[in-house]
């Protein structure tokens, strides 16, 4: 194999990689939001600088339920997401994310950034109720997080879904070299192209979250004080490309 060869790799092993090369298309991706109100210095002890943080003490928990992706198949993803600002630019920094296919952790994650962990993710429908639960560990699983949401009672309009499908989202990428210190080091914005993103269907309703200590899936470190909003969105998305929008090492 050339030099040339190896550089045109996007990771290891060098023959089966698995971060595919084309782009991310969602085909029917389902969400479910729920925003909730947690305590303003545990938020302060996770949002790294150059971010800042809004006014209110806010916390996104997400459910993805992705059963048809382009390079990664049939997975779910949970996580929390923490509205923030960078150089007048409002967003979400992406604060932890945990799921269940390793392809679309190791390509989220070297390749961009994603806060990425294995975890047992689940989205689905219970009677008249969207329920998501998240487990974590190997052999013997510890529950997390049970979100649960009333199925479709009020209709959300397009644009508004479409507002959530596209906000800004900050990332950190951190790379180590082999003395432990970071050979990259830097914040990530990605922003999904609203022409991207083909409405389905959104819902709103009244929505529970519970989440659980767990030393090494630390959710409850911000715990739920108030439940702000929920949705329930579906669409199919075209994943747009992160940027680096500073570099700690320079």
């Amino acid at each position: 194999m050339t030099k040339e060869e190896v550089l045109s790799s996007s990771s290891t092993p060098l023959t089966s990689s698995p971060i595919p090369k084309s782009r991310h298309v969602f085909n029917k991706r389902e969400h479910l939001y729920i925003m909730y109100r947690t305590d303003r210095e545990a938020i302060k002890r996770v949002v790294p600088e150059p971010l800042e943080l809004m006014d209110d003490s806010l916390v996104r928990f997400e459910m993805m339920r992705m059963p048809d992706t382009t390079g990664y198949g049939d997975y779910t993803e949970c996580g929390q997401a923490i509205p923030v600002s960078y150089q007048g630019v409002h967003g979400e920094y992406l604060h932890q994310m945990y799921l269940d296919n390793f392809e679309a952790l190791a390509s989220g994650r070297e390749a961009h950034g994603y806060p990425k962990k294995p975890g047992h993710p689940k989205l689905f429908v219970d009677d008249n109720t969207l329920v998501g639960t998240l487990d974590y560990g190997r052999t013997h699983m510890v529950r997390v997080a049970v979100a649960t949401m009333t199925y479709k009672y009020d209709p959300i309009p397009e644009d508004e879904a479409i507002r959530q499908m596209t906000e800004p989202l900050y990332m950190l990428k951190i790379i180590p070299g082999y003395d432990d210190r970071p050979i990259v080091c830097e914040l990530n914005r990605m922003q999904n192209d609203p022409g991207n993103v083909e409405f389905i269907e959104a819902w709103g309703g009244k929505a529970t979250l519970d989440l659980f200590s767990h030393v090494n899936c630390p959710m409850n470190e911000l715990p739920v004080r108030e439940i702000v909003s929920c949705s329930h969105i579906v669409v199919n998305l075209t994943l747009g490309k992160p940027e680096a929008v500073y570099d700690y090492l320079s």
